[in-house]
Order: C-alpha cells, then sequence, then structure tokens
C-alpha cells in the first residue's frame, strides 16, 4: 500500500451535503486504481469528523445512522515529528491506539457553506496542510455573490445590476426593498448569497412573487441578493485548471434546463441523482459563435486571476442571446463533479484530473513552505520585555 495519503473531506453542515457526497465518490471511484491510499474524512450533518473504509462506498449512504455507527471520530493534528496527520480519535480495540495517517494532500470536495466558502481551507492552512483547490481568499469571495460581483466590478468585469438586504432589513422596512426591486424592473431573480446548486434561486415576474420568493429564500441564508433577469438568457460555462501563474481553460458548455433558470434539480436531478452534477443535460462545446466562445474563455482567465484561484474552477456567465452581451454570474471554487466532464472534451479524463490537483496542490505548498515563515528574534527575552514594562510608563 501506498504511504502517500490522499484525505478526501466532503459532507460538512451545508444544504448541499448530498451534492457534496456525490462529488467525493466521483473521486474516490476515479482514484481507486492510482497508487494513493484514499483516506475519508466525512463531515456529518451535525459537524461530526469521521473516518473509516465504509464511507467510501455510496451504498452505505443510504443509511446514515447506520455509518456513523461504523465509522470512526477523527481530527487533523500533528504527530511527534511535527508532520500534519488525521488522527482516529477512539481506540478500535481495548489494547490498541488510535490510528493516524500521514497526510500527503487533501482534496476538499464541499459544496456550500462551511466548506467550499475557505473555513475548511482555513483549518488546513493552520495545520500546514497541502489541499487541492483553491485558497482562503478565493474560496470566502467566490462563495459570497455580492463580494464577488463588487471585485468584478473593480476589475471592469461586466456584472448584472443588483441590490442586497439582510433579513433585518426586510423586517424592519420590506418598502424599500421592495422599491428597489422595482427599480431593477421585473422579472427579477432572488438569491441566498452564500449557497450555491441553485438552492433558494427564484425568478420572480411580480411583487406577490418576490415577496413568496424572498421568504422562502431565508430559510437558507440571513443575506439575500436581487438581481436584474437577463432576457432572452442564455448560460454559459468554462473552467479553468492551473494556477493564477500556469492555467489553462475548457471548452464552453451550455446547460440545459425546463426553465430560462437552471433548477437544483436540472442540475443534479435528471439521472435520478446518482452521477451530480455530470447528469445535468448540457451542449458540449457550447453551441456558439467562436468570437462568443472566445471572449468567455478569455474572461474566465481574467476572473481566475483576480480571485486568485488554485486548482479547477467553473465560471458562470449569464448571456444575452440577441445582443450576446455577457455578464458574470459566479465562480465556482468547487465545482460540482469537479467540471471534470468540460476537461474530457480537452481529452483529460477524471483520474487524470484529480492527478492534476494533487500536483498543483504540492507545488503551491512547497512554494510556500520555501518561504521565510518566521523571524530569526525572541521578543519575549529578557531585554524585549524591559522595552515593554518600559512602554508603559512612556508619555505621548
Amino acid at each position: 500500500m501506498s504511504s502517500k495519503n490522499i484525505v478526501i473531506a466532503f459532507g460538512g453542515v451545508s444544504p448541499e451535503h448530498e451534492v457534496s457526497v456525490l462529488s467525493a465518490m466521483q473521486v474516490i471511484a476515479s482514484l481507486k486504481e492510482s497508487s494513493f491510499n484514499l483516506i475519508p474524512l466525512y463531515i456529518s450533518k451535525s459537524g461530526r469528523w469521521l473516518t473509516g473504509t465504509p464511507l467510501l462506498e455510496l451504498e452505505n449512504y443510504k443509511d446514515l445512522d447506520k455509518l456513523r455507527e461504523q465509522a470512526t471520530d477523527c481530527t487533523f493534528s500533528h504527530n511527534k515529528m511535527g508532520k500534519p496527520i488525521l488522527l482516529e480519535t477512539e481506540k478500535k480495540s481495548f489494547f490498541g491506539s488510535p490510528e493516524e495517517y500521514p497526510i500527503y494532500a487533501v482534496i476538499p470536495a464541499f459544496h456550500g457553506s462551511e466548506g467550499e466558502d475557505g473555513s475548511f481551507q482555513g483549518t488546513c492552512e493552520t495545520y500546514n496542510i497541502p489541499y487541492a483547490g483553491s485558497g482562503v481568499f478565493a474560496s470566502s469571495i467566490g462563495m459570497d455573490k455580492v463580494k464577488a460581483k463588487e471585485l468584478c466590478r473593480a476589475h471592469n468585469i461586466p456584472v448584472v445590476d443588483e441590490f442586497d438586504f439582510f433579513e433585518k432589513e426586510w423586517e424592519r422596512d420590506r418598502d424599500t426593498v421592495l422599491h428597489y426591486a422595482q427599480q431593477l424592473e421585473y422579472p427579477v431573480i432572488i438569491k441566498p448569497t452564500r449557497l450555491g446548486s441553485s438552492i433558494g434561486v427564484t425568478k420572480a415576474t411580480d411583487e406577490q412573487a418576490l415577496i413568496e420568493a424572498i421568504e422562502t429564500a431565508f430559510r437558507y441564508d440571513n443575506n439575500l441578493m436581487i438581481e436584474k433577469a437577463v432576457s432572452p438568457l442564455m448560460e454559459i460555462n468554462c473552467s479553468v485548471l492551473g494556477t493564477p501563474e500556469e492555467l489553462q481553460t475548457s471548452v464552453c458548455e451550455r446547460p440545459l434546463g425546463q426553465e430560462d433558470t437552471l433548477s437544483f434539480e436540472d442540475k443534479y436531478q435528471s439521472d435520478g441523482g446518482q452521477k451530480g452534477m455530470a447528469s445535468a443535460d448540457r451542449v458540449i462545446p457550447a453551441d456558439i459563435s467562436d468570437e462568443l466562445t472566445e471572449k468567455i474563455q478569455s474572461l474566465s482567465e481574467q476572473i481566475f486571476k483576480v480571485f486568485r484561484a488554485s486548482g479547477v474552477a467553473r465560471l458562470d456567465f449569464l448571456i444575452n442571446e440577441e445582443t450576446e452581451e455577457v455578464f458574470f454570474n459566479e465562480i465556482n471554487t468547487i465545482p460540482g463533479s469537479f467540471s471534470f466532464y468540460l476537461w474530457e472534451e480537452s481529452g483529460m479524463n477524471m483520474k487524470e484530473l484529480m492527478l492534476k490537483l494533487i500536483d498543483v496542490a504540492q507545488k503551491r505548498h512547497q512554494k510556500k513552505i520555501g518561504r521565510i515563515r518566521s523571524y530569526d528574534t525572541n521578543l519575549l527575552d529578557e531585554k524585549a520585555i524591559k522595552g515593554i514594562k518600559g512602554l508603559k510608563g512612556s508619555k505621548n
């Protein structure tokens, strides 16, 4: 067995929990025949960190209570040499000791809050663990639709007009919110600010529909965004792979939905939910002009660099079919199914994509630890402490 342990982290306290499980199973299936030893890190809906071989099989997730009983609690830690490990926090037998797995790299397969939003990435940074995908900055900004659009505006990247508001603002003064929505002109799109997979996203054609959509969306997030609908709408997506210094773009895709705004069902349930984002109906390569394709690919590269993204990301765009105006919609720093279906068109299968992500993670980590990470002085020595004490008595 390989000594190189790859931890696949997934699940999480998020409405997109099940989507995350599907993406993780695709990663596991693609790497089963690789030279790596695969270690699952499943975060339950209650926030428990669990590991164990039963977590490697999708079939076992039909009975979550039984699966949790078969799994073992775990956490990140360091061994005596200071190397990062995944540590089982309970003994398997009376005479045994908890297992510990030195970590070669982590592949986060989370979707949505508390996983894709930079929080898990920050944990990896704290433990100095190499991990695939974007860092804390790109992950956190990319998860916040409002801040993502503000960043794009600052770099002259076209976005649709919108405004956002919090639940307390809605409770105190809903008339102002409704007035702003009317200024955008109906129809409008209502979105939770920090969710993906089209959960809570609704198109409203009048004020009553808007009120109902807002009340529904507040079940998922306390900060909502209302934006002007693009009509007639065509959605085009493009994936980017690599780092800001060295990257490549995939072919474009045109997702197909039952409505002009793709729903969660359109994206994930067209095959009964077994293939994740890969099951969605789409046209690949997108049936658009070469000029529009090149424009979207160029914007995708620009946005990837602006967000300081890494690994693989999917950039989603809204296109006015009549004018071919292009608007940035969102960046997915851990795209559903890792957008492998886009890279297959470029001759890269899922296994090759995962190996590339691991390689990027390792190289990025080596660059990080190759820099000076501490300053050779001791501020707590006797002389320094005396100086600090002297500051207390100083006068301005």
